[in-house]
């Protein structure tokens, strides 16, 4: 894995954590405790939010690993409408207290970017996945395509990806960030195993959501 880029804190988290430190301050300053208390509370969260810890990467090469920390809501077979096939689909539903910072799933080249401008339902519904803003990445993998849909979610308003068509990513390698709540889909190949069931928590790059075939 390539030496982490951003130690504990996301660098997106950097404005928002240094802004809701200095007005903590100033009202601490002025008004005293009490009234300072929510937004040193507005401050903590920040920082709980755009945490960003080193994660280990399972040693099973054949490992789909998660993209994101929250809730497994879906496990099924159902058509990917990037690449236009039949396809086991993972959902992983991430609240505002989860990290969100997003590792790609497996080891591969970026085939193919897309970014669909939409609404901003409830992240943890069906239709968020095809309604919702969203960006995707087909990843060309030894062992077939692997489709990764970052989707924006009721209070997210901000979905940042980095990676590029030609670019080799490494299985938790970071490739993007969503701001405050949303999920992550992930489309494999109908061989694959899922080893994630409905309602498990998992952690980016050390939960398993499936097994590709060898």
């Amino acid at each position: 894995m390539k030496p982490y880029p951003h130690p504990l804190i996301a660098r997106e988290g950097w404005p928002f954590i240094a802004a809701s430190l200095i007005v903590a301050i100033a009202v601490h300053a002025y008004a005293g405790w009490g009234v300072a208390l929510f937004f040193w509370i507005v401050f903590v969260f920040m920082v709980q939010f755009f945490r960003d810890p080193p994660r280990k990467v399972p040693a099973d090469p054949d490992a789909v690993i998660s993209p994101a920390d929250g809730r497994v809501v879906v496990v099924e077979k159902a058509r990917d409408p990037y690449l236009d096939r039949d396809a086991l689909k993972i959902s992983v539903f991430m609240n505002v207290f989860n990290a969100h910072s997003n590792r790609s799933p497996v080891d591969g080249e970026v085939k193919q970017t897309w970014y669909h401008a939409g609404s901003f339902l409830n992240a943890a519904l069906a239709k968020a996945s095809l309604e919702n803003e969203r960006a995707a990445m087909a990843i060309a993998t030894a062992r077939g395509d692997v489709t990764c849909v970052q989707v924006a979610g009721l209070v997210a308003r901000r979905i940042l990806c980095y990676a590029k068509q030609g670019q080799t990513l490494a299985r938790g390698d970071r490739f993007g960030f969503i701001r405050f709540g949303s999920r992550v889909d992930v489309y494999l190949p109908l061989t694959a195993t899922p080893r994630a069931a409905v309602g498990d928590v998992v952690y980016a790059t050390e939960s398993v959501l499936a097994v590709m075939p060898a």
